[in-house]
């Protein structure tokens, strides 16, 4: 018996959407809950685990960007994916400031099934993690077992994207990682979108938290890419 690739809650108040989205999910054998409020997905939240959740940023009773805090709150590995009409830089930096990923509408459903299955591919650990050696660049250490992060013997709380960008960095040394190459091994984006900023984004939000415990360690190629020094 296959198993379901993972459990999804989808919260869209517009039915046709929801539906769409549910069936497109399920044939690629996801689980899928769905609320049309805020209320309703916070009631189901309560007694279920998805694994990532697909949200609105409109919804009739609240802000999606304020419920996926407040899941994430509950279950810091959730993954959390926006779907937005809205496309404007500052909307895209706020959702992706606590989310993994987001989606304009409107929107191709097989890049919306790409993206959750993407999502949970980096940031949802297999049933049983072999024990592994840490991963150490100067004083950052990475914990592959526990999905943890410490900077000079300090933890770093980290999004699971972001601490999937900070893995492939390290994993690469000294060396600078191409944008499209953070794009597919990352985001796994096969064709990399001409205006994303996604890279830059999570750049920026790393740096913050690494920055605020040692000197700076993610240094910038114009035109190129990242890495560390």
């Amino acid at each position: 018996m296959t198993t379901a690739p993972g459990t999804v809650l989808v919260v869209e108040d517009e039915e046709s959407i929801a539906d769409v989205l549910t069936i497109a999910l399920r044939y690629h054998r996801f689980e899928v809950m769905t609320a049309g409020t805020v209320r309703e997905a916070l009631a189901l939240a309560e007694h279920t685990r998805p694994d990532a959740a697909l949200l609105d940023v409109m919804l009739p009773d609240g802000d999606g960007r304020g419920l996926g805090r407040e899941l994430r709150l509950r279950r810091p590995e959730l993954a959390v994916v926006f779907l937005t009409a809205r496309d404007a830089p500052a909307e895209i930096v706020g959702a992706l400031g606590f989310g993994d990923d987001y989606i304009t509408k409107p929107f191709n459903i097989d890049e919306v099934v790409a993206r959750v299955t993407a999502v949970l591919r980096r940031t949802r650990p297999a049933d049983v993690l072999p024990q592994r050696a840490p991963l150490r660049h100067g004083d950052l250490e990475l914990d592959e077992t526990t999905y943890s992060v410490r900077r000079a013997g300090r933890s770093v709380e980290l999004t699971p994207t972001e601490y999937a960008l900070l893995r492939f960095l390290v994993r690469n040394g000294g060396r600078i990682v191409p944008k499209d190459q953070l794009l597919r091994h990352v985001w796994q984006y096969e064709h990399t979108p001409p205006e994303s900023t996604v890279v830059e984004t999570y750049i920026s939000y790393l740096r913050r938290k690494l920055d605020a415990l040692g000197p700076p360690v993610i240094t910038t190629r114009r035109g190129v890419g990242y890495g560390l020094t």
